[in-house]
């Protein structure tokens, strides 16, 4: 009978373990699964942001006229904004992590003549490992410094010359990117790309290949405690096919545009500390080759040309919130061998440098919004000095990721 009752405890000891142990189980698979539905949640709730930008502007010269005298019109090449009042271009973001192996974005231009423009939507990969990175869909080249810089966090109100000339302003197109970044102290990048060609300085033809691709690498560290620097190389290859523009008659350009860019970024801070004072340096110089043909009024003939373009800028925040800066732009019309005449296409033979001086100050309340003041003595017409004055706004809505160096 003693024997029983001992065998009874026993039975029942275990028992009473199991059942502890059963729960703790179902306990961990519920929090497990709790943990499943908040990452699918979190997953299903990107963030959302919105800029909203606009200025108030006085130029001496009709900004309905703008060109860059002795260079290609690109067709995008944004002069000064109207005059008087005028929303800007701003932006909705939606980005977030797909899953744990990609992650998506889009950027939708909202332009001031009431339409919306697909500046970026593009899938990144998060798990290649080894320092690797794939981007597809459009999005904006790695090539240079500022191309990769969405336009509201510009230092500037507008794109340097050479952007305008070179790129229309900046380079966004359809296609794929290969990025590798090095497991080193010292900031190692290189990427490719290939693209669809979609815009200047490519020619949105119909083909099965891509019809632009880009080279680039950047090197970067530290030095000291209070400052960082940025240098980089880039290679552009486009093959416009009937690349049209309007220059006193239509006129088309067919053949290969190789650009190089060497850009530059050094910032500093007392100890690192951007709060109160910094200095940022910025500078890109341009090349840019083109060798085909040259079609005026039906009539086909040989064009070469090779012209290049630099600026160099410097912003300081002398107190918390207001900064300062000043901007040096020139372009350099270079060697452009043509049948035709200056009279027949003064666009691309006049031989004339524009180049264009602006200064700015800022004030920023808080991160989320900026109010500047820009003066500018822009020669980008031969012959016309365009004296500008703008007022511009910028403001974020929303969570907004963290700006590249």
């Amino acid at each position: 009978m003693h024997r029983l009752l001992i065998c009874a405890a026993l039975a029942a000891a275990a028992s009473t373990a199991f059942a502890q142990d059963s729960e703790l189980e179902q306990l961990k698979r519920r929090v497990d699964e709790l943990e499943r539905k908040q990452a699918g949640t979190r997953s299903s709730n990107p963030d959302i942001s919105l800029i909203l930008q606009g200025t108030a502007a006085h130029t001496s010269q009709d900004p309905a006229s703008f060109q860059i005298t002795g260079f290609a019109p690109t067709g995008g090449e944004v002069g000064p904004v109207p005059r008087s009042f005028s929303l800007g271009e701003s932006e909705l973001v939606v980005s977030s992590n797909i899953d744990p192996y990609f992650r998506g974005q889009l950027v939708a231009a909202l332009t001031p003549d009431d339409t919306v423009e697909v500046e970026e939507a593009f899938f990144q990969t998060l798990a290649l490992g080894k320092g690797f990175t794939l981007k597809g869909g459009r999005f904006l080249s790695g090539i240079g410094y500022q191309n990769g810089i969405h336009q509201h966090a510009w230092d500037f109100q507008d794109a340097p010359l050479p952007y305008k000339a070179f790129l229309g302003g900046r380079l966004n197109d359809d296609g794929v990117q290969a990025k590798w970044v090095a497991p080193t102290d010292l900031l190692v990048e290189l990427g490719a790309e290939a693209a669809r060609g979609r815009a200047f300085p490519a020619s949105d033809g119909s083909r099965n290949a891509a019809g632009l691709w880009t080279l680039f690498g950047h090197v970067g560290g530290d030095a000291g405690d209070s400052a960082a620097w940025r240098a980089g190389l880039s290679y552009l290859h486009a093959s416009p096919q009937e690349r049209a523009f309007e220059d006193v008659a239509p006129q088309s350009f067919t053949g290969a545009s190789k650009l190089w860019i060497a850009d530059f970024i050094l910032k500093w801070a007392p100890n690192g500390d951007a709060s109160i004072t910094s200095l940022k340096l910025q500078a890109e110089i341009f090349r840019r080759t083109e060798d085909g043909t040259l079609t005026y009024n039906a009539m086909p003939g040989g064009y070469s040309s090779d012209q290049s373009g630099w600026y160099v800028q410097a912003v300081y925040q002398f107190m918390p919130r207001w900064r300062a800066g000043y901007r040096y732009d020139r372009l350099d019309h270079g060697t452009v061998s043509s049948a035709l005449t200056a009279a027949q296409s003064p666009l691309l033979l006049t031989d004339y440098n524009p180049s264009r001086n602006s200064v700015m100050l800022d004030w920023s309340p808080t991160e989320f919004s900026r109010l500047r003041l820009q003066l500018a003595a822009d020669k980008s017409r031969a012959g016309v000095t365009d004296n500008q004055v703008l007022v511009q706004y910028i403001f974020s809505l929303g969570a907004h990721g963290a700006h590249a160096f």
